[in-house]
């Protein structure tokens, strides 16, 4: 067993990150501790790590425990990625206190981008989540994995490519997946499985690269492709303008009659650059609690 103490510059709320995380019911999450479960692989194998907060939003503090030695290094590089603990969100912070979005800014302060802990998890989950509503999308999501994924220290795997590539589309049917959306799980997964697909060297491309790419594989749209960039890769400058949850934040933000069109949301988000990837996180998160109750989907394939 090891562990590490990281020391993180605030503002760094970790409960309003927990909190969005819950959303998922695959993550282990413990409010009252503080805690969270991480299934990673380091270098081809599965570890669980676990991070406990102990300080607050102003001097955030980390307790970070796993069981190898030998994974801890390049453990806790991928954690300081995946948590933002690599950036200071000051700089984030400040640049929105000047724009429209100073006040959902406040109300959210320190809630940080996390991403998918592996490349591959985070495109079977866009893919899984295209055109459903949330809870759905959700409850499918965790059907998938418990059936076909593995067990570890108590946290959840996702089947590794080469198990998706094996499965039928039928083994998929029996557990409510659409024959289409099943194919596109395996045509993804096989592609992978074979090295055609290579999402380790695809992630150091350029964002046009990736989108270019991502488009060619079979159920792979250009939203499915950004949300690879922001929540696989981490790229910071994202505003999927398709989306139908940020169309519907910034109707709500600004009081429209109705969704802005295209043209309107380039002049609303000019302002937030470069940071549009976290313009994008917290007009979420001011509906994400609506969309939720509603049982709507703030992520929506174009």
């Amino acid at each position: 067993m090891w562990t590490e103490t990281l020391e993180v510059q605030g503002p760094y709320n970790f409960d309003l990150v927990l909190d969005r995380l819950l959303l998922d019911p695959l993550h282990v999450v413990d409010i009252e501790k503080h805690t969270i479960k991480v299934p990673l692989y380091i270098e081809g194998e599965p570890v669980v790590i676990e991070i406990q907060s102990t300080g607050d939003t102003e001097n955030p503090v980390f307790i970070i425990q796993g069981e190898l030695e030998e994974t801890k290094e390049l453990a806790v590089q991928r954690l300081k990625k995946v948590f933002h603990w690599h950036q200071p969100l000051k700089e984030i912070d400040t640049h929105f206190k000047s724009t429209d979005l100073m006040e959902i800014f406040e109300k959210h302060r320190g809630t940080a981008i996390v991403l998918d802990f592996d490349y591959y998890s985070c495109l079977v989950k866009s893919i899984v989540h295209q055109q459903l509503n949330l809870a759905f999308a959700y409850k499918l999501t965790e059907r998938y994995v418990k059936t076909f994924g593995f067990e570890k220290d108590g946290v959840w795997f996702y089947p590794t490519p080469e198990r998706a590539a094996a499965l039928t589309v039928e083994e998929l049917r029996e557990i409510q997946f659409s024959a289409r959306k099943a194919e596109y799980i395996i045509g993804l997964s096989r592609e992978i499985a074979v090295g055609n697909l290579d999402l380790d060297e695809l992630s150091k491309k350029t964002d046009q690269e990736i989108i270019e790419t991502l488009v060619k594989i079979r159920g792979i749209g250009k939203w499915t492709a950004e949300s690879f960039l922001l929540f696989g890769v981490g790229r910071p400058n994202l505003f999927p303008k398709a989306d139908i949850g940020l169309q519907k934040a910034l109707k709500k933000l600004y009081g429209l009659p109705e969704k802005p069109t295209m043209e309107e949301m380039e002049t609303y988000i000019k302002d937030w650059a470069p940071f549009l990837s976290y313009a994008s996180l917290y007009l979420w998160r001011s509906i994400e609690k609506r969309s939720e109750e509603n049982g709507k989907s703030a992520r929506y394939e174009t």
